[in-house]
């Protein structure tokens, strides 16, 4: 029996629709100041080289008032997610195109824009590598330390090798995924001043403003009381706003100014600021016993980080982990690795880690099918994961597992599809499955902590602080409904403080699908004991006025409370469940709770151009207990859109480090007309860990998309796509074994 829930499991409004619709939610490009100046970026010509910059003429240019470069950087000059292996500014040495170099700042933008072009860098070429595989050899050039593979991740559990020698099925095939752009609406901007006190303040769109501040103050050799990160309307992050792009050019230069500073960067500089998703190289054999139990698995998996690690340890680790899909398979060897090439650096983006390996696992199960003549939902049927189930690294699956009920849901709704519909000469349709499962948060043991506090105001309401960004995912609005759930209160007496790091406490970044989960759990409890301050409170105020009055408006509370000198206020702390796996084996639980999903999908193969058409999508996604249905059916349509777009359209021209696509009129991404008839399945399972029920489903919205719509090619021509972007040219060459001329 569902719990009365008065909040949670409404479809509300989302609290800053109204302001994004009438165009009033300020992004960094609408900020304007007095007295405000503008910055560009001199970005590197280069994949792999020493440098010297004379920076004179462009300090002569008349309008310039600063050219800032690597000897400027008053603390130090690095930053990094995880190593500190960027630069603010290059020292001397370049590891890929788009590195900073120098950061002009003028009167006028467009003054700003010319002096950037006379800032004179000289290039001494060095060797370079653009493949990971050969990045790996022992001969390769080296771009940190003495070995380009910066981590290895090793999965073990039984015997592989005598598993296989028994399995009646063996499936091996080679994946490759691609590297793709964010390609979020808004380029990356900022504005930074000066506060009275010596605080620097920084307005940008992030995904972690508290990291971004911790960052800020080193380069800028400041305390973190001394600088202050505000978030403004984000539009679009998907992980590409994790890394530092225009945050510490901003604040150094109002710091040497004393004058606001404002950067926008153009589409083309965008893609070579922020970070891409890692492309894998996937090897992959898959055993099965006749009666199709799943019992070997052996995979390698190689991701190119680029020039610089990110986030590619936790996302490679995140990769092997997600290898086997959410099925049970008794043995398995998995090796994982992070390598170092002169490519674009590679970092955090929607599905990290998990979203590539989907292409290869997913695929297997159908050739699996194929040859013991055995129907693919059948297949994971039998094999898929259900709660008492042993994951590879031997974690034990509790509850909410309903994987099972996605896969039903999936397959009969897709079942249905088009069988009215004629098919024209020269088409071919087919139907394809997937499933996946995704793991919650940081993982592995890291501290997953999430802050909150909340209090009683002046106007009546509950003011609720949460170090928690609003990217476009209604965190603002799914955190709020569990606030005036937690407080019993109407979703207009809850007001969430989220963007300001001088105000909220840290709730840790808008990623890995945790917001929901990790920081509405820190907002429950903090909201839980404020609930319970207030009713204790009442009850002293009742009693005092001789009454025994059940309630008592909060805006007379709060002037009760004020006159006593009291402030109704609490705080609290989540952290999420996750332990550190062994080095040797991979054997461990690195994540909690797990979410599942299975999508169906139909396409339409024009035979002779390869052309693909995605007709249909059904979409059933488990989401423990959906906090605002409505905002659920918004996630699982963008993400599928997301995943289409990788699949079918995407494609940067990267040729030996240089993004040869960088702006939308090359690289390719579907319009709404595009877009397919797409029903949305809600599978609720609630997780008692979880506030209210609910996980996260940002990210595992996305991961089904991809492996379906290929299993669905293969079904229409008989072509088995191995790598991406699955492009008209690559489906022909899948199906003729060469590209046509006509093509």
């Amino acid at each position: 029996m569902k719990p009365m829930l008065n909040t949670v499991g409404k479809s509300a409004f989302r609290v800053d629709a109204r302001e994004k619709v009438t165009g009033k939610a300020l992004y960094p490009s609408d900020i304007v100041m007095d007295g405000m100046v503008y910055g560009c970026t001199l970005r590197s010509e280069k994949p792999s080289a020493e440098i010297t910059v004379d920076k004179s003429a462009a300090l002569a240019y008349p309008g310039v008032l600063a050219v800032l470069t690597a000897e400027d950087v008053p603390g130090a000059n690095h930053h990094g997610v995880l190593f500190k292996d960027h630069e603010v500014f290059s020292s001397g040495r370049i590891r890929s195109i788009g590195e900073p170099v120098a950061f002009v700042v003028a009167e006028t933008a467009a003054i700003a824009r010319q002096a950037v072009k006379l800032v004179k860098v000289e290039y001494k070429i060095l060797p370079a590598v653009f493949d990971p595989r050969e990045a790996m050899q022992s001969d390769a050039p080296l771009l940190h330390g003495d070995s380009n593979i910066l981590y290895h991740y090793k999965l073990r559990r039984g015997d592989v090798e005598k598993a296989f020698e028994v399995c009646d099925v063996i499936v091996e095939n080679h994946y490759e995924t691609s590297m793709v752009d964010h390609a979020f609406l808004q380029p990356e901007a900022g504005v930074a001043y000066m506060e009275e006190d010596g605080t620097v303040v920084i307005l940008v769109a992030t995904q972690y403003p508290h990291f971004d501040r911790e960052e800020i103050a080193e380069a800028l050799g400041l305390s973190q009381e001394k600088v202050r990160v505000i978030t403004t309307a984000v539009g679009g992050a998907f992980g590409g706003r994790e890394d530092i792009t225009v945050q510490i050019h901003l604040a150094m230069a109002a710091m040497k100014l004393m004058r606001p500073v404002k950067t926008v960067y153009t589409r083309e500089e965008s893609f070579l600021a922020h970070s891409k998703r890692h492309p894998m190289y996937i090897k992959c054999r898959t055993g099965a016993k006749k009666d199709g139990t799943l019992y070997a698995m052996e995979a390698e998996i190689i991701g190119d980080a680029g020039a610089h690690a990110s986030w590619a340890i936790n996302i490679l680790r995140k990769a092997g982990v997600h290898m086997t899909g959410p099925y049970v398979i008794p043995n398995v060897k998995v090796d994982s690795y992070a390598v170092y090439t002169n490519n674009p650096f590679t970092g955090a983006m929607r599905g990290f880690g998990a979203a590539q390996v989907p292409i290869a696992y997913e695929q297997q199960m159908d050739e699996i099918a194929r040859k013991l003549n055995i129907n693919p939902l059948e297949l994971r049927l039998k094999n898929c994961f259900r709660a008492g189930s042993l994951t590879a690294t031997g974690q034990l699956l509790e509850e909410s597992v309903p994987l099972e009920r996605t896969l039903r849901a999936a397959a009969q709704a897709i079942s249905r599809s088009g069988e009215e519909a004629p098919l024209k000469a020269g088409k071919k349709r087919g139907k394809g499955i997937a499933a996946i499962f995704y793991g919650t948060g940081y993982g592995n043991g890291f501290p997953d902590v999430s802050r909150a506090a909340a209090e009683l105001t002046e106007e009546g309401k509950v003011r609720v602080f949460a170090g928690a960004t609003e990217v476009g995912q209604g965190a603002k609005t799914v955190l709020s409904q569990i606030a005036a759930e937690a407080l019993e209160v109407s979703l207009s007496d809850v007001v969430l403080v989220c963007e300001d790091t001088r105000l909220t406490p840290d709730s840790g970044t808008a990623a890995a699908s945790r917001q929901t989960y990790n920081t509405g759990n820190g907002i429950r409890i903090a909201c839980e004991k404020l609930r319970i301050e207030l009713q204790a409170f009442t009850a002293e105020v009742s009693e005092a006025q001789g009454n025994l009055l059940k309630h008592i408006s909060l805006k007379d509370l709060y002037q009760a409370a004020i006159a006593k000198g009291r402030l109704l206020r609490s705080e609290a702390a989540f952290t999420a469940r996750t332990s550190r796996m062994d080095d040797e084996t991979g054997q461990g639980a690195p994540y909690w709770p797990y979410t599942f999903a299975a999508y169906g999908v139909e396409v339409e193969v024009d035979i002779e151009t390869g052309k693909t058409d995605v007709l249909k999508a059904v979409c059933a996604q488990d989401v423990g207990r959906a906090v605002n249905p409505v905002l659920v059916e918004g996630q699982i349509e963008g993400g599928f859109a997301m995943g289409m777009s990788w699949t079918l359209h995407e494609e940067l021209g990267l040729e030996e480090g240089r993004i040869k696509n960088r702006n939308f009129s090359k690289y390719i991404i579907p319009t709404a007309l595009d877009m397919p008839e797409i029903e949305s399945i809600i599978v609720e399972d609630p997780e008692t860990s979880a506030p209210y029920g609910a996980k996260g489903i940002g990210e595992p919205v996305m991961l089904a998309a991809m492996p379906a719509i290929l299993n669905a090619i293969c079904d229409a021509t008989g072509a088995r796509i191995t790598r991406l972007p699955a492009s008209p040219q690559e489906i022909v060459k899948a199906m003729y074994g060469k590209e046509r001329k006509a093509l």
